[in-house]
């Protein structure tokens, strides 16, 4: 068995506006794995003033990881590859680099799927990967002055989206609250979600959820840090919107720190990011603690490629509790993509 890495970086169309500041470009790492002449692929992706990689050692950890994987006996990859995951202690030294983790899962779920089907790009058989039917997901509206969100709101509109997410905390509250009643009467059913990034304080967010109450909105992501323990165990409580954890999951990787954190804050909603939180193994263990509690979830990409997005948009398919509106609409962000896998259509991700 061969393993190899090498870098990318991706060029955005237009600067993105996160609540990380602006972005016309992102790095990313590939890693190729080939075994008895078959390849899988899988994509590092790292999101930085976020993933929780030390990218000083980045490099280097990919290099261990490769000459790991080289001098794995062949009957042991065949049994990861089998299972499409590493064993237990693998996932132990690996967890403090998540991207890794689910570059190599995804290396795994291409080299199964070349080996059983011949296919590099059907890794779940679904209706989704079949092609039979698309995934409900948000449109997305960037972070910007009030005409750019105005924009981009008749846009995501346009194109038939169901569900708008819009990021909040970075323009005067009248001027976002202005786009939100918009928003609700030019369509009344429409689902609308917001996103904090973590930016309020308990006060301020209070506040905002109190204001924002009367549009009817699903749900605000993050609405204080993600170390504030104390303002979001209010706002779960005490907040007149649900909330859901987004970047509080990120870096939390001991199972009983996960059930005390979700007891704790007792939020409605989690939102997975397989990128950033481990992988598919980490993410289905969110999951289950969530269901043991009620807590419902969704899975969304984070600025992966091509192939990420679409690694993440099936691993997603396979699971039979999916519900609502996943955040999948980020695979036409670069000038240099990587050959797209995957098309939106009326507010739908399909397979290509």
């Amino acid at each position: 068995m061969i393993a190899k890495y090498w870098g990318y970086t991706y060029q955005f169309i237009h600067p993105a506006g996160t609540s990380r500041g602006i972005m016309t470009e992102k790095p990313c790492y590939f890693i190729e794995v080939t075994c008895e002449g078959v390849t899988g692929r899988g994509e590092c992706g790292i999101l930085p003033g976020l993933s929780i990689e030390d990218f000083s050692r980045y490099e280097e950890k990919l290099k261990d990881l490769c000459l790991e994987l080289t001098a794995l006996e062949p009957k042991k990859w065949k049994e990861w590859a089998e299972i499409s995951a590493p064993d237990s202690d693998w996932y132990d030294n690996y967890k403090h680099w998540p991207s890794i983790v689910f570059a190599l899962e995804l290396a795994l779920l291409q080299w199964k799927s070349l080996t059983v089907s011949n296919s590099s790009w059907n890794l779940f058989d679904t209706p989704f990967t079949r092609r039979e039917k698309g995934l409900p997901i948000n449109g997305l509206l960037w972070m910007g002055d009030k005409c750019f969100l105005k924009d981009q709101l008749d846009s995501r509109l346009l194109e038939g989206y169901r569900c708008i997410k819009m990021k909040v905390g970075s323009l005067d509250s009248e001027q976002e609250l202005d786009i939100l009643r918009t928003l609700r009467n030019e369509k009344p059913n429409i689902q609308i979600r917001v996103d904090a990034n973590g930016v309020y304080d308990l006060e301020t967010a209070l506040l905002n959820m109190a204001r924002m109450e009367k549009f009817n909105i699903h749900s605000i992501e993050q609405p204080c840090a993600s170390g504030d323990i104390d303002s979001l165990v209010k706002v779960s409580n005490e907040g007149r919107i649900p909330i859901a954890l987004d970047e509080s999951l990120i870096g939390v990787f001991d199972k009983k720190q996960r059930d005390v954190l979700l007891d704790r804050i007792k939020p409605h909603f989690i939102v997975l990011k397989p990128s950033l939180l481990g992988g598919i193994k980490s993410c289905e263990d969110w999951i289950s603690r969530a269901k043991y509690r009620g807590i419902k979830w969704w899975i969304t990409s984070a600025l992966e490629g091509n192939e990420g997005l679409t690694g993440i948009a099936q691993w997603a398919s396979s699971l039979t509790e999916l519900e609502g509106f996943q955040g999948f609409g980020t695979g036409s962000l670069y000038s240099n993509n990587t050959p797209a896998k995957t098309v939106v259509r009326d507010g739908n991700i399909w397979m290509l």
